[in-house]
């Protein structure tokens, strides 16, 4: 259970160091539930290499079982046969085998002790990782459908910084329209002023124009003058 201990304070530990750093719960939580498979399943190795052990012991430990009723009967029939030196020989060796067997048997108890608390601690945490898994995904879940909402929130109310962006792209593109447009009525009220001359336009076409504007003028004043006379006309007769 030391060891349990330990590996969980390791876990507990890196997992603060990965929550500093995560930018994703999602990852973390995955990560959290790897961590807590990978401590379930060296619990249940433990559980394994000690019912091996286990085992083991109870296979030598019948083979004593087994020599032990052979030395009595090998004692038995020294005896029997007048051969107390190999009787005595065959019980010496049956009081060791006996020794033997109870330290198996001991070591064997242990063994089953030890097994049973794996066995509980591996019943615990395997309840404790199938409800994390369950509250991992709720919370996975949840996170997601939260993301979602922020992301849409952002779009309709143009925070999100890829809203922004186009936002700022349409205010500089709008501000450049009205740039061209304001120059563009400028050069044409130059040009109607005369002041600019027409993009492609000729010298000969301009000399016309202003010939034109000058005759125009001349024609007015002319029937301007003619006009003078007919008005004036009536006052000069006596």
């Amino acid at each position: 259970m030391g060891m349990l201990s330990r590996l969980a304070t390791v876990i507990k530990a890196r997992m603060n160091q990965i929550l500093a750093q995560s930018e994703d719960p999602a990852a973390l939580l995955d990560y959290s539930y790897e961590k807590q498979r990978e401590l379930l399943n060296d619990v249940k190795r433990g559980i394994v290499e000690v019912v091996t052990s286990r085992r083991r012991l109870e296979l030598q430990a019948g083979k004593l079982r087994a020599n032990l009723g052979k030395l009595e009967q090998q004692s038995r029939d020294a005896l029997g046969a007048g051969r107390e030196d190999l009787a005595r020989l065959a019980i010496q060796r049956k009081q060791a085998a006996t020794q033997q067997l109870e330290g198996l048997e001991a070591q064997i108890g242990d063994l089953e002790t030890e097994q049973q608390k794996l066995q509980a601690a591996e019943a615990k945490l395997t309840a404790k990782v199938e409800a994390f898994r369950s509250r991992k995904e709720l919370t996975k879940a949840q996170y997601s459908a939260a993301e979602a909402q922020v992301r849409i929130g952002e779009a309709a109310t143009g925070l999100s910084e890829e809203m922004a962006s186009v936002g700022l792209a349409i205010e500089r593109a709008e501000h450049k329209t009205q740039d061209m447009r304001a120059r563009a009525s400028a050069i044409d009220e130059l040009v109607e002023a005369g002041t600019l001359e027409e993009l492609g336009s000729p010298a000969a076409d301009r000399l016309d124009r202003e010939l034109a504007q000058m005759t125009a003028t001349q024609n007015v004043e002319a029937e301007l003058a003619a006009l003078k006379q007919q008005v004036h006309a009536p006052e000069a007769r006596p």
